[in-house]
């Protein structure tokens, strides 16, 4: 079938009686009920899902990916109830870097993963010898994901697995369960029965993913403190790992730099998804000489972006997704106020209006040690930190135990790479930040995770080596 109305998808994946209702974080409105599974219920989709692989293993590359474009297909022709059901829940706009990029994100992750060539890699080959690599899948992939980007870090985590051959259990997070059943609802629509199985499950239940021994790898994003106990849930089974954790991503311009021209560039890579993003910028050093002229374009940039409902087509920024997240926020922005901070914008939420609002905040004349810099905030608040060497802002840079993305700003792009070299992180991007493409490896460092994700590396991180040697 056709999903035309949020309402056709919600009719595919409520159940038929109880259920948790899921609220609208921009309105506190009910968008549905989704689904408790029990851990019976968990236990029949890892079965199911191994017993879906074997047939799905054997088939090629061209066919899998066929099957991937077919499921691509299935996701543009749903696009706008599939995209007004995510703002719904997630309380991301339609417009901007938001719900209707991340739909069409998944199509084209899809698509991508579907494109790159996998073929057997020559190792050695002399008189005696040839030795290939081939890549071989694995079984079953265990994927959780998180409720920031819901769907299309499910797709990060599904694209690659069934391209190469494995079958998939999912938990999504239990805030935004019905975008990803959504997303699942749609797929399933084209793909073979059983080879993806979404779970909405609680925590308590969805942790046997990391632990079961039929679970041949395990697919995690989220915090570094749950993504520590995902790895130790998992050495029992020796399930392998692809760990995408917690960052506090540190952009730093150099000194000169026309902070004019990349004030809005600036503004989304720490803004965007309401800073809700793993690889956002969530603390912006720029160098004494430069930095009155940076707050005053950043200010004027950060007035200018509409806040409000993501079903008003006006608006580019929403709520944070949950109160949990809000008092994060609001609490580290309160502790740099009351530090001696300057709050240049922001930093007044309106305590009586429905929703879960935190206004686009900026903070200056702040130390670097202070929490909202030291600390992961996760929202819309950055902190703008003056420094008046570049070796030390690298070293600030560098002072945390996280380190999954950073960046570099300046005209001289020789001279943004050298600094690049010496910061402690997964991806540096020069002149932007947290630009992700499926063509371009992406993982973290120190306590971020590790393992790797999108083009040719990502599909070998959800496969098996598997060496064949030959002795002629």
């Amino acid at each position: 079938m056709s999903f035309n109305s949020v309402d056709e998808l919600l009719a595919a994946i409520q159940p038929t009686d109880g259920g948790r209702e899921v609220f609208d974080p921009a309105t506190g409105e009910v968008v549905g009920r989704a689904p408790q599974a029990t851990s019976e219920e968990l236990e029949d989709a890892i079965n199911r899902a191994e017993a879906a692989q074997v047939a799905w293993a054997k088939l090629s590359h061209t066919e899998r990916s066929d099957y991937l474009n077919k499921a691509a297909d299935a996701i543009e022709a749903a696009s706008e109830p599939l995209a007004e059901l995510l703002s719904r829940e997630q309380g991301k706009p339609l417009n901007g870097p938001n719900a209707r990029f991340e739909v069409g994100a998944c199509a084209g992750w899809l698509r991508a993963n579907a494109a790159f060539e996998i073929k057997p890699e020559l190792i050695v080959e002399d008189d005696s010898v040839r030795s290939e690599m081939h890549y071989d899948p694995i079984g079953i992939v265990g994927a959780i994901s998180p409720w920031n980007w819901p769907m299309m870090i499910s797709i990060w985590q599904w694209a690659p697995s069934l391209r190469m051959g494995n079958a998939i259990v999912a938990k999504p997070a239990s805030s935004t369960t019905l975008s990803v059943l959504a997303l699942e609802a749609v797929m399933n629509e084209v793909l073979p029965a059983d080879v993806l199985n979404v779970v909405a499950a609680n925590s308590k239940v969805g942790a046997a993913i990391s632990s079961h021994p039929k679970i041949g790898k395990v697919m995690f994003t989220g915090s570094t403190e749950v993504g520590k106990i995902v790895a130790r849930d998992a050495a029992d089974s020796i399930a392998r790992l692809t760990l995408e954790l917690g960052g506090n991503d540190a952009g730093i311009v150099l000194p000169g730099t026309d902070v004019k021209s990349i004030a809005e560039d600036l503004f989304w890579g720490a803004f965007i998804n309401t800073g809700q993003t793993c690889a956002a910028m969530k603390r912006l050093y720029v160098h004494e000489d430069d930095y009155d002229a940076a707050v005053e374009a950043l200010v004027e940039v950060a007035k200018n972006m509409p806040m409000g409902n993501g079903l008003d087509e006006q608006n580019v920024l929403g709520p944070l997704q949950n109160k949990g997240q809000y008092e994060v926020v609001s609490k580290l922005v309160d502790a740099a106020r009351d530090s001696g901070a300057t709050i240049l914008l922001g930093g007044n939420p309106e305590e009586d209006q429905p929703g879960y609002f935190y206004p686009t905040t900026l903070v200056g004349d702040i130390d670097n040690d202070n929490p909202l810099v030291a600390e992961e905030q996760f929202g819309p608040a950055l902190p703008i930190i003056k420094y008046s060497d570049l070796d030390q802002a690298i070293e600030w840079a560098n002072g945390v135990e996280v380190g999954l993305g950073s960046s570099v700003w300046g005209s001289d792009a020789s001279a943004a790479v050298e600094v690049a070299k010496r910061l402690e992180a997964g991806t540096t991007w020069i002149n932007g930040h947290g630009g992700v493409d499926p063509r371009i490896p992406f993982g973290g460092a120190k306590s971020s995770g590790y393992g790797l994700e999108f083009g040719d590396a990502g599909l070998k991180a959800v496969a098996q080596p598997h060496v064949i040697t030959i002795n002629k």
